[in-house]
């Protein structure tokens, strides 16, 4: 593809502006580094939330730089990542390109790699859970897993153990919502800075760093100050019939900050953590 223009978008209402990192790009996908804390599509509880679609639309109907240097008009997304989450976010610029990869994600046909940094150490290095997932009727938003639920399995290699805290890379084999953060806190190991499975835990410089001395008047701000979940790599055959494409979205600065420092100050050698019991709301063991 020849230099375009970069995806610029904002929103007045609430003062926040991206600049999309494009990690693919060819006639009939583009594929963006999806930042934290935005939305996807529009928040059914809150519609009135920033969420990329809609401005990625709005851009598109009133011919951007970026859209019309494209000459698109057309662009839905294939899948879609949590707010708070990461990483790899796949796009259609044409309906039957559209059509085609929601029959790949329906069908479970793409892998999908994730990396997340954990609470405790699991005690092998490989496992995975196959718990059944279903929306949480007590808690909107949540979900919790019983008998009754889809079908959900995520398989977990451990990358990097350290002090407290475990890198993981993560490869979901079915689609459900939260499927791999919640798969991680039932195992005993939930996602730092999780705020809907976590625990209220985050990472400080100031938990690794002996005779840490911060500034007195501010608070330390975490170096895993938002959900440490990365969408790290896709595959998938391309919608044009011209075989499999991967597509990798480079990790975002937070994490690779926070491994800079668990690197040089937490032990690879700490003894490992026993799983706890899942705490889950409504979940049953």
């Amino acid at each position: 593809m020849p230099d375009l223009p970069p995806i610029k978008l904002s929103a007045p209402a609430t003062g926040e502006f991206w600049e999309l990192e494009i990690v693919h790009e060819d006639d009939r996908i583009l594929a963006v580094n999806k930042p934290a804390r935005l939305l996807v599509s529009p928040d059914r509880y809150d519609p009135r939330r920033p969420n990329l679609m809609k401005l990625l639309e709005a851009g598109v109907a009133s011919a951007r730089p970026w859209a019309a240097a494209r000459q698109l008009n057309y662009l839905s997304n294939a899948h879609r990542l949590d707010f708070e989450t990461t990483g790899v976010l796949l796009l259609a610029k044409d309906k039957p390109a559209l059509v085609a990869l929601a029959n790949h994600f329906g069908s479970e046909v793409p892998r999908k790699t994730y990396v997340a940094l954990v609470v405790g150490n699991p005690p092998e290095d490989a496992f995975e859970c196959d718990l059944a997932l279903k929306p949480d009727v007590r808690r909107p938003g949540y979900m919790r897993w019983g008998r009754d639920g889809k079908k959900s399995l995520t398989r977990f290699t451990v990358r990097e153990r350290f002090k407290g805290c475990s890198l993981v890379e993560c490869h979901p084999h079915t689609g459900r919502t939260h499927q791999i953060r919640v798969h991680l806190k039932a195992a005993g190991f939930p996602i730092l800075a999780d705020p809907l499975y976590g625990d209220g835990e985050f990472l400080r410089l100031s938990d690794l760093k002996r005779r840490f001395k911060g500034d007195r008047d501010e608070e330390e701000r975490p170096l895993t100050p938002s959900l440490a979940l990365h969408a790290w790599k896709l595959a998938l055959p391309h919608p044009a019939g011209t075989g499999e494409v991967e597509i990798t979205a480079p990790w975002p600065k937070d994490l690779e900050v926070a491994l800079k420092y668990l690197r040089k100050y937490a032990s690879v050698t700490a003894a490992v953590r026993p799983p706890r019991p899942p705490s889950v709301p409504g979940a049953r063991p």
